[in-house]
Order: structure tokens, then C-alpha cells, then sequence
């Protein structure tokens, strides 16, 4: 009798616990850094962080996290080494969660905003160097992820620096910046609502037995943008302008204006962390399943079970209510003063960054890409707007992470190996 049809219930119970432990460290550790810049903005406080995280995290992570979910699992090891032993590929995805679980559990104790992507691929290089050999890394695929950290934080960036150069241009020195508010702010909003929903509809909607073409998707993409658009200017309706003396950024009626568009920009930020990085948690424990499942199988396109989606939604979750108030800190406040317009530049700019990544599969860095936004809005306003210190520390989390996640999932691959073996 296999290990694996001897084993295979142990197996499951591990994979779904230490995948409910991964997806509480993205909880902790990713979702405070997509809700930092909202809190840190005064826009909305903790609770109403918390919240909308709660929502919209979930909904990201159950509608549009299949497709990253895919490159994570199959993506960067490749299946045919693993062909006569498969209970090695269980070992070595049991093992990546928990190391890079572990990781995160440190991190977000230090209040270091480092990345759940980089965690989760450090480990699982780790495992396959460790049990299969450096061959059986399919280094051209871990390639296209480690570029993608550069990219991705460097687009955010640029998106983030030029929508904010336009908010410049267009409000803040306009003759009335309060009526040019009022009157620009409802375009952002339909922005936000249009790039999020086309990507969801582009992309990510096939494991619920939705697959729209083109055309279909761009139409009701376009809908969904002009109804949030609507709602964005009946709530900015109830914002009235105010003395400029009473305000520490001369403009407060304005910025009161971009606190409405934060909450749809948190909103946008929830949905499109929840679809890319709940891949990170459910990924490993997806490939656990459908080895037990088809008897030591592998390779082959199973489908995410819908409640393995549900599990890494309810991590997320339960992560971000524990733990998630001390890398909010960091992000919100650590890297450069925020207020509401700045905020939602570099949301917007990491929103519509991660969401497009996820749309093709890469698994991004939202952590990268979020501080690469934030970076962006601070040059906009000079160099000395950031706080160089912090972004060292930053940097210096993120170079720890791989060889963090790699020498603990080598650890634990071979005391799983010990322990079944």
C-alpha cells in the first residue's frame, strides 16, 4: 500500500491546517499593507479597514483567485521528476506552507511589511533543490516571478507618480480646487470600478462557471464603472467645502472629496489582494489535495475545490482582525505623510498593478508593489518627502525573505520525510 493511500487523510488535515496558517499570515502581514495607506490617509479608520477587508478579500479570493493559484502549484517545479514518488511532492508543499507561514508569524511581530509571494516561492525552491535536485526547478518560470518584482513595483510607481501629478494638475491648481474636485473626483471613481471588474471578468471567473468573452466583459465592465461612479457622486454630494485656515493641508473640502474616493479604492485594493495573493495559502494545499484525491497522480489540471478558496478567505480574514494593526502602521505612516489624494493615487496605482498581474498569472508582490506606489507619490513631492530609513529597513525584510523561506522549508521537508518516509 502507497504512503500515500496509507497517509492520505493526515495529509489533507495538515494541508488545511497549515494552509489556514499561511492564509492567516497573509491576513497579517499583506492585508494590513493594502489597508495601510487608507488608515495612514486618516480616510477611514481601523474598524472600517477591517471591514472592508473582511468583504472584499474574501470576494477577491473566493471570484478571482483561481488563475494565479494555477502558476503557484504548478508553475515552478516541474510535475514529471515527480512522477515515481509523489508523496515527495506532498512533503515538499506541507513544508513550504509552514515554512513560509512561519516567516510571516516573525514578520508581522517585527511590524515588517515583507512579501507572502516571495515566502511562499522561496519555499517551495527550497523543497525541490532540497528533495529533487536544482534541476527540477523550472528556473525560467521562477525567473518571469523574480522579474515581476521588479516590474511590478516599478509600474505601480510610475502609474501612482502620474495619477498624482494629475490630481495635481487638475484640482489642486485649478482657480476653485473644490469644484475641480467635485467635478474630476467621479472619473477616478469609474476608473476604479472599471479596471477592477474587467479583470475579474477577463480573467478570473471560469472556476465559477463564468467564462464571458471580450466584448461581454468590457461591456458590463463599463456598467459596473458608470453605477459606482453614480453611487461615488451622490455620497461626495454630502461633502461641503470648508475655510482653508481650519486645515493643515489648505485644502480640506478636497481632501474630504478623495476620503469618499479612498473607500472605493480600499474597496478595489481588498478585491485585488484577496484574488492574487490568496494563491499564496491555497496553491500548495490545492496540490496536496489532488495528489490524495487521485491516488498519487500528478500534474494533471485539477480545479480548486471551491471550500479550499473559502479556507484561504477565512484565513486572510481571521489574520487581519488578530495581528494586522502593526504592519498598517508601517505602511500608513512610516514611509511618507499620506493624506486622502495621495493615498488614493498609490492605491489606484498598486490596485490596478496587482489585478492586471492577476489577470495574467504572475504572481506579484503586493507588498512591492503597494511601498512602490507609496514610493511614487513621495517622489512626486520631492525626495525629502520620504523617510529614507524606513524604506531601508523595508528593502533589507524583503532580501531576508527568499533565503528566509527556502532554509525552513528544506528544514521541515526532511522532518516530514523522517516522520512518513
Amino acid at each position: 500500500m502507497s504512503i500515500i493511500a496509507q497517509h492520505g487523510d493526515v495529509f489533507i488535515i495538515l494541508a488545511c491546517l497549515f494552509g489556514f496558517f499561511m492564509a492567516w499570515g497573509v491576513g497579517a502581514n499583506d492585508v494590513a499593507n493594502a489597508m495601510g495607506t487608507s488608515v495612514g490617509s486618516k480616510a477611514i479608520t481601523i474598524k472600517q479597514a477591517i471591514i472592508i477587508a473582511v468583504i472584499f478579500e474574501f470576494l477577491g479570493a473566493w471570484l478571482a483567485g483561481g488563475e494565479v493559484t494555477n502558476t503557484i502549484r504548478k508553475g515552478i517545479i516541474d510535475p514529471e521528476l515527480l512522477k515515481d514518488d509523489p508523496q515527495l511532492l506532498v512533503y515538499g508543499m506541507l513544508a513550504a506552507l509552514l515554512a513560509a507561514a512561519t516567516w510571516l508569524l516573525v514578520a508581522s511581530m517585527k511590524g515588517w511589511p515583507v512579501s507572502t509571494t516571495h515566502s511562499i516561492v522561496g519555499a517551495i525552491v527550497g523543497f525541490a533543490v532540497a528533495g529533487l535536485g536544482a534541476g527540477a526547478v523550472d528556473w525560467g518560470a521562477v525567473g518571469t516571478i523574480a522579474a515581476s518584482w521588479v516590474v511590478s513595483p516599478l509600474l505601480a510607481g510610475t502609474i501612482a507618480f502620474t495619477l498624482f501629478k494629475s490630481v495635481q494638475h487638475l484640482i489642486f491648481e485649478a482657480q476653485d480646487p473644490f469644484a475641480a474636485a467635485k467635478r474630476y473626483v467621479p472619473m477616478y471613481i469609474f476608473l476604479v470600478g472599471f479596471a477592477v471588474t474587467m479583470v475579474t471578468l477577463t480573467k478570473g471567473l471560469k472556476h465559477v462557471g463564468l467564462d464571458l468573452g471580450f466584448g461581454a466583459s468590457l461591456l458590463l465592465a463599463l456598467l459596473a464603472g458608470l453605477v459606482i461612479a453614480a453611487l461615488g457622486v451622490v455620497m461626495e454630494r454630502r461633502v461641503k467645502a470648508s475655510s482653508r485656515q481650519a486645515d493643515q493641508f489648505g485644502f480640506s473640502g478636497v481632501e474630504r472629496v478623495f476620503g469618499v474616493l479612498m473607500i472605493f479604492t480600499a474597496c478595489a485594493m481588498a478585491f485585488a489582494h484577496g484574488s492574487n495573493d490568496v494563491a499564496n495559502a491555497v496553491g500548495p494545499l490545492a496540490a496536496v489535495i489532488s495528489v490524495v484525491q487521485t491516488g498519487g497522480e500528478i500534474g494533471g489540471a485539477a480545479l480548486v475545490p471551491w471550500w479550499v478558496l473559502v479556507l484561504g478567505g477565512g484565513g486572510i480574514v481571521v489574520g487581519l482582525v488578530t495581528y494586522g494593526h502593526k504592519v498598517i502602521a508601517t505602511v500608513g505612516t512610516g514611509i511618507t505623510e499620506l493624506t486622502p489624494s495621495r493615498g488614493f493615487a498609490a492605491t489606484l496605482a498598486a490596485a490596478v498593478t496587482v489585478v492586471l498581474a492577476s489577470g495574467t498569472g504572475l504572481p506579484v508582490s503586493t507588498t512591492q508593489t503597494l511601498v512602490g506606489a507609496v514610493l511614487g507619490v513621495g517622489l512626486a513631492r520631492g525626495m525629502a518627502a520620504l523617510n529614507l530609513r524606513v524604506i531601508g529597513t523595508i528593502a533589507m525584510s524583503w532580501l531576508i525573505t527568499l533565503p528566509a523561506g527556502a532554509g525552513l522549508a528544506i528544514l521541515f521537508f526532511f522532518t516530514f520525510k523522517g516522520m512518513f518516509g
